[in-house]
């Protein structure tokens, strides 16, 4: 399936995620979502990417913006991964990977000439009226936060 577009409205979901919870796209409306998906827990690039979300959140919520991230990892393995990096942001399971087809974050990938299906790490702001505002396809972790705090305090100015 193809990514969304910027103005299109956020594809509905609704996940099991840690502390026993499920979250959905509702749980946030009237609020700017930052949504992010992220190919595995605890592998470099994830961890750093959590925490530094983690880092901003307080000032994200200011803002009135929440963040939540996604990936196929179960609830069990995100309580552990948020346990070990003491992160404070909500982790998603998109077990069936359903979520992440919607939009448009799982691709075809290859490695060492072999190709598979996995995960982009992408990012979607997603407005309190469920428009999506911006989006971060092929995601490098050097700066992103920063980039992203950055738009969300833009929109919110």
């Amino acid at each position: 399936m193809t990514m969304p577009s910027v103005g299109d409205l956020a594809p509905e979901f609704s996940l099991p995620s840690n502390g026993g919870k499920v979250v959905s796209l509702t749980d946030y409306a009237g609020k700017y979502l930052v949504l992010y998906f992220y190919p595995k827990d605890d592998t470099p690039g994830c961890t750093k990417e959590a925490i530094g979300f983690s880092e901003i959140k307080p000032k994200l919520q200011k803002l009135g913006a929440e963040v939540l991230g996604i990936s196929k990892d179960t609830p069990a393995k995100h309580e552990k991964f948020i346990a070990k990096h003491d992160l404070t942001i909500t982790l998603g399971s998109d077990e069936t990977g359903e979520m992440l087809e919607s939009y448009g974050s799982w691709v075809e990938k290859s490695m060492y000439g072999k190709t598979y299906m996995g995960i982009q790490r992408s990012t979607f702001l997603i407005g309190p009226d469920k428009t999506i505002l911006e989006i971060w396809p092929k995601v490098r972790v050097k700066g992103h936060v920063e980039a992203v705090l950055e738009a969300v305090q833009q929109h919110t100015a």
